[in-house]
């Protein structure tokens, strides 16, 4: 199971723009691992991810930026492996407006109140399946 060098080619690129949810998985302080399945725009070759600040996903973040993300289709897999940074405010206007356009959902705003928005952004480091089964 060897790294692609390469950006997904254009089936993976259109799942990636319209299917609804990924799994993210971060590690926590202790070593173990936490996955949740989250909404997602992939954009400028990265994945946007919205999350509440207080989650445990943005706990672990802090603590290790290493995190995986995998399409829900385990028949035709696409899994990679990459960096995130938390944005905390200023969340750039197109992954606003991605997230609006697929999911009718304003990425910024506040889950509860008083409550804050965290978008991450996740580098690939590594395609490790790009839709298909190995």
């Amino acid at each position: 199971m060897g790294a692609l060098a390469n950006l997904p080619g254009p089936d993976v690129r259109m799942r990636l723009a319209t299917e609804k949810n990924v799994w993210l998985c971060t590690v926590r302080p202790d070593g173990s691992t936490h996955v949740t399945p989250v909404w997602f725009v992939y954009e400028a070759a990265k994945w946007w991810i919205g999350v509440d600040h207080s989650s445990v996903k943005v706990r672990n973040i802090q603590a290790d930026p290493r995190v995986s993300l995998a399409l829900e289709d385990g028949r035709l897999p696409v899994v990679a492996e990459g960096n995130a940074s938390l944005i905390l405010d200023r969340f750039p206007t197109e992954i606003v407006t991605a997230f609006e356009e697929k999911y009718g959902w304003d990425v910024s705003a506040p889950a509860r109140p008083g409550g804050m928005r965290v978008l991450l952004e996740v580098r690939v480091r590594r395609w490790l399946l790009a839709g298909a089964a190995q």
